[in-house]
């Protein structure tokens, strides 16, 4: 096998297994919002399931309440369903996360601010 092969083949492997490890970390943080599971489990279901788009909120108004669904047909063949907190609950644990995000990538940015070049001549000064 070639080695281009190879090498699209890891970045194939790699790519998918990030996808499917962020749509975990999704749903996890949907069910510890307070979403509720319902698996696809008839041919009905699967039918309903296809018929909303994959990994995206829905909103549909259930007896005058809206219900958020979020559909996942690859993971585990389910549908997420809650209410206007656990959407808002949601919502919070997201921007918590991105907030942490963002505070180690800028504890990482001053780590390398601090990186003493002087012995290796700077990283835009040419030899």
């Amino acid at each position: 096998m070639k080695m281009s092969a190879i090498a699209a083949l890891t970045l194939i492997g790699v790519t998918t297994a990030a996808c499917v490890t962020a749509t975990q970390q999704k749903e996890n943080m949907l069910s510890a919002a307070g979403f509720q599971i319902r698996l696809a489990d008839t041919p009905a279901k699967i039918a309903s399931l296809q018929s909303l788009p994959p990994h995206k909120f829905t909103v549909q108004n259930q007896n005058g309440q809206p219900v958020f669904l979020y559909a996942d047909p690859t993971v585990c063949g389910c549908i997420y369903y809650g209410t206007q907190d656990n959407f808002a609950a949601y919502q919070q644990m997201v921007f918590q996360q991105q907030l942490a995000s963002e505070q180690q990538m800028t504890a990482m940015m001053n780590q390398q601010m601090a990186f003493d070049y002087g012995p290796w001549g700077g990283p835009f000064i040419p030899y």
